[in-house]
């Protein structure tokens, strides 16, 4: 088995690469990720990219558009994926605080959540994440707040 960082790890998953052993001190992917079928395309140092293709069938609100909770939490998907990339073996993190603004409907189809510190500090990280619709307009922007535990308070996490 090969202990990686969870940037290594997301690295060769999205390259294809990935061993049998291969493992990281994160899950990846998360249980809710699975569960609404959303996919990392794009990984870097505190940065990621994740899509999904909504259905207002499956993740609709009365009017029939996409639901906005849907967003935040691909939106929360994206950020906890860049975030995960600057933690390390015994640590871990939490949301402090998340922030969405709606700016346009979604009626289904390709959504691209891309996230990014807007300001990285040793313990608190704030991210700025753009979910962009098919005709590349942005349906939503989220901002969160994320903290970065360690020793005692990442034990168990």
């Amino acid at each position: 088995m090969t202990d990686l960082s969870v940037l290594d790890y997301l690295r060769r998953e999205l390259a294809g690469t990935l061993e049998p052993g291969d493992r990281t001190h994160l899950r990846h992917p998360t249980a809710i990720s699975r569960l609404l079928g959303f996919r990392v395309t794009g990984i870097g140092p505190g940065f990621a990219e994740v899509r999904v293709t909504a259905d207002p069938d499956a993740h609709g609100n009365q009017q029939g558009t996409v639901h906005g909770g849907f967003l935040v939490e691909l939106a929360d998907a994206a950020i906890g994926t860049a975030h995960s990339t600057l933690v390390e073996a015994g640590e871990s993190f939490t949301s402090v605080d998340i922030r969405a603004v709606f700016l346009r409907p979604v009626w289904g189809g390709p959504l691209t959540a891309t996230a990014r510190p807007a300001h990285r500090g040793r313990t608190i990280t704030h991210y700025a994440c753009e979910i962009q619709r098919a005709d590349g307009k942005p349906a939503a922007m989220v901002t969160s707040t994320v903290m970065t535990l360690r020793g005692d308070q990442a034990t168990g996490r």
